[in-house]
C-alpha cells in the first residue's frame, strides 16, 4: 500500500559562481594563465588589461542611474559575499540587464565579435607549442623497412608496434596478433610469420623494444650487445637457466649452480644491471619546467610572500563592448538573457580570481608562521596537517587541501611542492614531536649505510630508530620505506 507524507531536510549546496571559485582556487598558475586565455576567448565582456575592482564594476552597471545606486550596491555587495563565503547571502531581487540596458523599439540586432570593438592593431598572442618529437613507433617502422623483405612483412610490423605500450612491451600475444590481421585484414598469415617479424623488431634501436617479458627483453639485449663473449654467455646462461635466483638475488645459489667465484658473478651482474628493462621508456619525454606559484623571501626579520602571477594576464570588464550593446536598439528576450549570462559570468570570474588570490595568500601566510624555522634556515621542518593551517586562517579543511594541490613555493633554499612542507608527527622518547619527514631522512641515511652483503631488515631498522629516540613500529618503518620507493632487504642485496 502506498503512503504519502511530507519531510523537512536540511541540505548544502554549492551555487556556479562558489564552483567555479573552488575550481580556480585548485589549479596552478600554470593553468589559471590558460583559463583566463580561455574565458577571454569565450566572454566578449572581458577583456586584458587593469584588473576591475569592485566599485569599478559597480559603476559599470549603474552608469547615470543613481536612482537604482543603494538597491543594486546592496545586491551586489551580497553576492560578491556569497563567493567570498563572508557571510550568507540575502534573498534579495536578482539584478538584470534592464537596469542598464535601453531597448528601443527596433527589431534589428547587431553584436559585433571582440576585435571590432577592441581593434585591429592588437596582435593575437601564440600559445607555446613543444618541439616536434617523432614518436617511436613511426622511428621503429623506418628502421624496420631497411629490413623488411616484402610489404606483408611491413604490415605485421604496423600491427605489432600498434601493440607495444609506453615501457616498450608487446601487450597482445602473437596468436591474437595474427587473428587481428586474419579477420580484419583477411590477410593469410602464421604466427611463425608473426614471430620472424617481432625478432626483427626486437633487435631495431632501442634493442628489447617489443618484448614479452623483463626476461626476454634482457635476453635480446645481451645478444645484441657489444660485451666481452665469455661473460655475454654466462649472463644469457643465468637468465636462462636460474632466472628466479637471479631476480631474487639468491648469490650463493647462483655461484653453487654455475661454479662461479663471487668476483666472477659480481662481473656478471654488473653487465644485466646496465641493460635497460624498460626500453621504451622515455624516448617521447619533453623536460617540464617548474614555475612556483609563491614566492617567499626573506628581508631583514620578516618574510615577504607573493603570488608569481606575472605572465597571468589582468582582465577587466570591456566597457567598450557594453558601451556599443547600451546603444543597440530592441534585443530579443532570448538574446537578452544570453547577454545576461555573459555579463554575469564575467562579473563572477573577475570576483573568483580576487578570492582565489586572496585566501591563496591567507594560506601561505599560515604555513609560514607555523614552519618558520624551516623558511629561515632550510631545515627544522615541524609536523603539520591540513587542520592546522584551517584552524590558523579560519578557511576550511577542504579548501586547504585544494590551495595546496599541485602548488609549489620558491624559498632562500630551493623550491618545494607545498604538500611536502605538511607531515605526519611521531613522538620522541623524551615527549617531544617531531616530523614524519625527518624521520623518513633519518631512515634514508641508516639504508645508506648499512653493509649492501647482509641490508637491514625492517625490524632492525626501527631498533636502530628507537635507539636514536623516536618511537616507532616495524610497520611504520615499512610503510615509509615503501613512501621512499625503497625496497625490502633481500631486493636490496649486492655484491661489492
Amino acid at each position: 500500500m502506498l503512503k504519502y507524507g511530507q519531510h523537512q531536510t536540511l541540505e548544502q549546496k554549492l551555487t556556479p559562481q562558489q564552483i567555479q571559485y573552488l575550481k580556480l582556487l585548485q589549479v596552478p598558475v600554470v593553468q589559471l594563465e590558460q583559463k583566463i586565455k580561455e574565458e577571454l576567448e569565450q566572454n566578449p565582456f572581458l577583456e586584458e588589461g587593469l584588473e576591475t575592482s569592485i566599485d569599478e564594476m559597480l559603476e559599470l552597471e549603474l552608469g547615470e542611474n543613481e536612482d537604482l545606486s543603494q538597491t543594486v550596491r546592496q545586491e551586489l555587495n551580497e553576492e560578491y559575499e556569497e563567493i567570498t563565503q563572508d557571510k550568507l547571502p540575502k534573498p534579495e531581487e536578482e539584478y538584470t540587464l534592464d537596469d542598464f540596458l535601453k531597448t528601443h523599439e527596433d527589431d534589428d540586432t547587431f553584436i559585433p565579435k571582440q576585435k571590432d570593438v577592441i581593434g585591429e592593431d592588437i596582435e593575437d598572442e601564440l600559445p607555446w607549442q613543444p618541439p616536434a618529437i617523432e614518436p617511436l613507433h613511426e622511428r621503429l617502422l623506418q628502421q624496420f623497412v631497411t629490413v623488411a623483405e616484402n610489404d606483408k612483412e611491413i604490415r605485421i610490423a604496423e600491427e605489432i608496434l600498434g601493440n607495444i605500450d609506453d615501457d616498450g612491451y608487446l601487450t597482445r600475444k602473437v596468436e591474437e596478433i595474427v587473428e587481428d590481421l586474419q579477420l580484419g585484414e583477411k590477410m593469410d598469415v602464421t604466427a611463425e610469420e608473426v614471430e620472424n617479424v617481432l625478432k626483427k623488431i626486437q633487435r631495431l634501436d632501442p634493442p628489447g623494444i617489443g618484448a614479452r617479458d623483463l626476461k626476454e627483453c634482457l635476453l635480446v639485449q645481451l645478444e645484441v650487445g657489444d660485451f666481452p663473449e665469455d661473460k655475454k654467455k654466462l649472463a644469457m646462461r643465468i637468465l636462462n637457466e636460474a632466472y628466479d635466483d637471479f631476480m631474487n638475488k639468491r648469490y650463493n645459489e647462483l655461484m653453487k649452480k654455475f661454479g662461479l667465484s663471487e668476483q666472477r658473478l659480481k662481473d656478471v651482474i654488473q653487465i644485466i644491471q646496465r641493460l635497460n628493462p624498460k626500453p621504451g621508456e622515455g624516448k617521447n619525454i619533453i623536460q617540464e619546467y617548474i614555475i612556483p606559484d609563491f614566492i617567499v623571501e626573506r628581508i631583514g626579520d620578516e618574510f615577504v610572500i607573493t603570488l608569481n602571477e606575472k605572465n597571468v594576464p589582468m582582465i577587466r570588464l570591456n566597457r567598450a563592448y557594453y558601451n556599443l550593446l547600451k546603444k543597440q536598439r530592441k534585443l530579443n528576450p532570448e538574446l537578452k538573457e544570453e547577454i545576461k549570462k555573459q555579463f554575469s559570468r564575467a562579473k563572477w570570474f573577475i570576483a573568483s580570481i580576487y578570492q582565489r588570490r586572496e585566501t591563496l595568500l591567507r594560506i601561505m601566510r599560515a604555513i609560514v608562521e607555523l614552519q618558520k624555522e624551516f623558511f629561515e634556515t632550510g631545515e627544522g621542518l615541524k609536523p603539520m596537517i591540513y587542520k592546522d593551517v584551517a584552524e590558523k586562517t579560519g578557511v576550511d579543511i577542504s579548501t586547504i587541501s585544494r590551495a595546496v594541490n599541485q602548488k609549489y613555493v620558491q624559498t632562500d633554499f630551493g623550491i618545494y611542492k607545498l604538500r611536502e612542507l605538511f607531515s605526519e608527527k611521531i613522538n620522541t622518547v623524551d615527549g617531544s614531536e617531531i616530523s614524519s619527514k625527518e624521520v623518513k631522512e633519518r631512515l634514508k641515511e641508516i639504508i645508506a649505510q648499512e653493509d649492501p652483503r647482509k641490508p637491514l631488515s625492517d625490524d632492525q631498522i626501527a631498533e636502530i630508530l628507537r635507539k636514536q629516540g623516536f618511537n616507532i613500529a616495524r610497520r611504520t618503518v615499512a610503510k615509509y620505506r615503501d613512501q621512499l620507493g625503497i625496497p625490502t632487504a633481500r631486493l636490496r642485496k649486492r655484491i661489492e
